[in-house]
């Protein structure tokens, strides 16, 4: 019986990143690649950080297993940029790069290495054909992901917080990508499933290891990708781009709610890390660690199912949703910005985890 190619890839990730994790932790312990309790750390010892290398490799035996005729290109592409991210990442989390080389150096370079495998948005030039709509749209590629990656590295600051969230969307990016026959987007997908499911055995709360930035960049980076890649059933553009943005709906709202938060104080928002992210204040509305976690998981269960039914409701339909849940956006920050949170002081020493 031939396994469909997703369901090696999932079944491949899932056990490579749940057995990798282990020596991981050790090896992270005897060489001190820890992050330590600090005043914008909710954890009490010092924890393992190379969780990121396992997630890492659990993805790469998957899609080298799973994937067979599809363009090598693109392969190498993602492969290369993956694999930057995470360079970059293990070395931001031993402390041997400034932080912001990570995100004007490292992120920018790996949408440089899907732009030369021929991995690019094409938003732009439904509305301005030629070369003028080609360069923007090799801009918005740039901007695309940076902008996911640098979202999900910021998200992971709470126990199983980013590992889950990127399952979710991972989840939901194979679902669409099996609606449209897209088996090489459904493979990808299916791989950082089973890769983020694998690590989140050891990461939910309690956790056991952190994925450091290595992980949570190269989550972002690859689901950037997918958002790429993945052209939904029956939704047509820019719809289509609105089905992305929901299956990554709350990476998207939380560096939206902390950039306009900390942009109002005088804040870097990329830069100032703090305890006054979406999970942190509903911790403090008396969710706590767990509840505010889960509660995250369910809205992107939620904004995700809402992707789905894309192709099934009028255009019009859509534009009107469309303009609701922007409007939900906004009341929820104006509600959680009420929310008492720990406020940064404008200098203080960069962290590896926000």
């Amino acid at each position: 019986m031939n396994l469909p190619s997703d369901w090696i890839a999932f079944v491949v990730a899932l056990l490579a990143s749940f057995t990798f994790t282990v020596p991981m932790r050790r090896l992270a312990i005897q060489t001190g690649m820890v992050d330590r309790p600090g005043p914008r750390k909710v954890h009490a010892k010092p924890m393992p950080l190379l969780g990121g290398i396992a997630i890492y490799a659990g993805f790469v035996v998957a899609v080298l297993l799973g994937l067979k005729n599809v363009p090598v290109e693109q392969i190498i592409g993602i492969l290369a940029g993956a694999t930057l991210v995470v360079l970059v990442g293990v070395m931001d989390d031993g402390g041997f790069l400034h932080h912001q080389v990570k995100l004007f150096v490292g992120m920018p370079i790996a949408a440089v290495l899907l732009l030369v495998s021929g991995i690019r948005a094409d938003f732009f030039s439904n509305f301005i054909p030629g070369h003028i709509g080609a360069a923007l749209d090799i801009c918005f590629t740039i901007v695309w992901v940076v902008g996911i990656t640098a979202a999900f590295s910021i998200l992971d600051h709470m126990d199983g917080l980013c590992a889950g969230i990127a399952a979710v969307a991972a989840g939901f990016f194979t679902i669409a990508a099996s609606m449209n026959g897209q088996t090489m987007v459904g493979t990808l997908a299916a791989a950082v499933l089973g890769a983020a499911l694998g690590f989140l055995r050891w990461n939910f709360n309690p956790a056991k290891i952190f994925m450091g930035d290595a992980g949570a960049m190269l989550l972002g980076f690859l689901m950037a990708t997918l958002g790429l890649k993945l052209r939904p059933a029956g939704v047509h553009f820019p719809l289509s781009w609105l089905a992305v943005a929901l299956i990554l709906g709350v990476p998207i709202f939380d560096t939206t709610l902390i950039s306009i938060s900390r942009s109002r104080r005088g804040l870097l928002p990329f830069s100032s890390p703090g305890k006054d992210h979406t999970a942190h204040r509903l911790s403090n509305l008396g969710l706590g660690h767990r509840g505010a976690v889960v509660a995250l998981y369910g809205l992107a269960l939620c904004s995700g199912t809402l992707a789905l039914l894309l192709s099934h409701i009028a255009a019009a339909t859509a534009y009107i949703l469309t303009l609701v849940l922007v409007a939900c956006a906004l009341a929820a920050i104006l509600r959680l910005e009420s929310v008492p949170f720990e406020r940064q002081a404008k200098l203080h020493k960069p962290s590896p985890t926000h």
